[in-house]
Order: structure tokens, then sequence, then C-alpha cells
């Protein structure tokens, strides 16, 4: 990979191991090897973000893959975390659940996402009824973090 890639990594927070392996597996199929950091809520994912509790912060990700029904602090309210904090005010967000609420939706674009996926995740899919056009942004997206 050329330029900086100690500045290139994904933050998963999610909080199911099967979506956990299925993003893994994904990211191994297209060969993108960057790091995956893990978060299994929101608040754990602030820590990671943050540097909470002596932890050395893992870097502003390039690019959070963020489910919304998580407990603790779900997806859409560390989204509102993000966004009001002026050091992660830019992140580049996509949703990923397993819920098709239209209220979900509208929250999330008022949240300034990148994109809106229903899981599973799956970037064969594309086209096919399966992910979206917001899916496929992020395909891209990854795609380029393999350069």
């Amino acid at each position: 990979m050329s330029g900086d890639a100690s500045n290139t990594s994904i933050l998963l927070v999610e909080d199911d191991q099967m979506d956990i392996m299925n993003v893994q597996r994904e990211l191994r199929k297209h060969d993108i090897t960057v790091p995956l950091h893990i978060a299994r809520n929101g608040r754990e994912a602030l820590g990671l973000l943050r540097g909470d509790g002596g932890q050395a912060p893992i870097g502003k990700p390039t690019i959070v893959l963020l489910d919304i029904n998580m407990p603790r602090m779900n997806g859409l309210e560390l989204l509102d975390t993000l966004r009001s904090d002026p050091e992660f005010v830019g992140l580049n967000v996509f949703i990923m659940t397993t819920s098709d609420l239209e209220s979900d939706r509208l929250k999330a674009r008022e949240l300034a996402v990148s994109g809106y996926i229903i899981k599973p995740l799956s970037f064969d899919k594309f086209g096919e009824g399966g992910t979206s056009v917001d899916g496929f942004s992020l395909f891209l997206d990854l795609l380029k973090l393999k350069e």
C-alpha cells in the first residue's frame, strides 16, 4: 500500500460476533489488510478513539462501520456524540444494520453518515437488490485503502 499506511485503519463498532466475522471475511476476500479495530458498543468505541482508561487512542480511523442496535450506547447515540466532537466530526461513518426503518435512516442522514448498509454486509450483492448504492460507496472507499 502506498502513502502513509500508519494512518489508515477501520473501526468496526459491532456487538454481534457473526457480523464481525462477516466483515473480516469480506475485507480478506478483497485483500483489504489495514488494521481493523473492533469495539462491542458505542462506549467502547469512544474509549478506543479518545484513549480512555490509560489506553493510547487508536488514532482517527479512515472508515467507521457502525451497527445501530447495541447495548450501553447504540450506534446513533455514538454517531451523535462523534458529530458534536470537533476532533471526530468529519469521520467517514457507514451505518450497518438489519433495520430498514425509515426513522433510523432519517436520523442517520441527519447525522451526516457516508452510507447506510443493510446487513449482512456482502460486496458481492451490489446491483442484485442486496446492498444499496450507499454500500457501494463504502466498497469504493475500502478499495482505496488497498492502494
